[in-house]
């Protein structure tokens, strides 16, 4: 599935929640992570983010789409993050 993460958390939060989104995802904008995961990375991706995240606070959207083809992207300005490959 095709997987885009946006999150909003606690200034102390963004350091461990930005750690765990580049190990399962790209990072495309500041809070904005996106990339293909299997049903266990995305189990193990949620998991951790529940860990680190404070649900009084917090907020953290991901998007499950079933394939990158079916998402459609415009860009206006610059790229801010980096399509490289996570491994």
């Amino acid at each position: 599935m095709f997987v885009i993460l946006v999150y909003d958390t606690l200034a102390e939060r963004n350091p461990g929640i930005l750690k765990i989104c580049r190990q399962y995802l790209h990072w495309v904008q500041r809070s904005v992570f996106q990339g293909e995961l299997s049903e266990a990375q995305h189990r193990r991706l949620v998991a951790a983010i529940k860990d680190h995240v404070d649900p009084a606070y917090d907020s953290v959207l991901i998007y499950r789409i079933p394939g990158a083809d079916l998402v459609q992207t415009e860009l206006i300005g610059q790229p801010l993050g980096n399509s490289d490959s996570i491994l």
